[in-house]
């Protein structure tokens, strides 16, 4: 009795199993590779419970940034500002401005403003804001011309990668320390004589304030 199949069919469970198998690799790399902060989170900018505008506050109005992330120098985590510091201005600016409700409500109470997280880094990776600002690393190099945004979204990609980048070549992010919140300030007019500086004083920068950038997986994953 000839066999009710061709030969060749006794291969096809493996060459579905094969294909299955190169298939799922494929999907997961790509899950993998576009799951990663650069294409998931830059351009995120989510509509917040109070409209805040940096643009106005620091472009405008000339508000240094430790003002409101009053701990930025001294914790590894830069603060919203509460309610109250809000309200030293505008208990006299804007005082009824029906837009600012929430904050007066909050300042009153003592309930924070639900306000939605924006720049993210997963739970395995340690990040210390103070160690960067004082060893010359302005907030633009992570946040962007933050100063200039109406609101604020997520500018950079901050994956491993946009880190290890500055790691392996630091003095080419740093800038003198009382320019670290000036977010405009650049070395020079001219692009070319800006790089050149920017590159021979950033060596004296990563040489006079010891600058140990390291590479070593256990200074993020920890």
């Amino acid at each position: 009795m000839s066999d009710i199949f061709p030969k060749w069919t006794n291969q096809l469970p493996g060459k579905v199993l094969i294909g299955a198998v190169m298939v799922g690799t494929a999907v997961t790399a790509g899950l993998w590779y576009y799951f990663t902060p650069k294409y998931t989170r830059v351009g995120y900018q989510p509509v917040q419970p109070v409209s805040f505008s940096h643009s106005i506050h620091v472009e405008q109005l000339g508000l240094d940034c430790r003002y409101c992330h009053n701990a930025v120098e001294k914790s590894w985590y830069s603060n919203i500002p509460t309610a109250s510091t809000c309200m030293n201005c505008h208990n006299q600016v804007l005082a009824t401005d029906p837009r600012l409700a929430l904050v007066r409500e909050s300042a009153q109470t003592g309930k924070p403003i639900p306000w939605v997280q924006i720049h993210k880094t997963p739970d395995y990776v340690y990040f210390n804001h103070s160690v960067h600002v004082n060893r010359g690393v302005s907030c633009v190099e992570c946040h962007g011309q933050i100063n200039k945004m109406d609101e604020v979204y997520h500018a950079k990609p901050l994956s491993m990668a946009f880190c290890l980048d500055c790691h392996r070549n630091p003095g080419e992010r740093l800038r003198p320390p009382d320019k670290i919140t000036d977010l405009n300030w650049k070395w020079s007019d001219d692009p070319k004589s800006a790089a050149q500086l920017q590159k021979t004083r950033g060596e004296e920068f990563v040489r006079d304030w010891n600058v140990r950038a390291s590479q070593n997986c256990s200074s993020c994953h920890r």
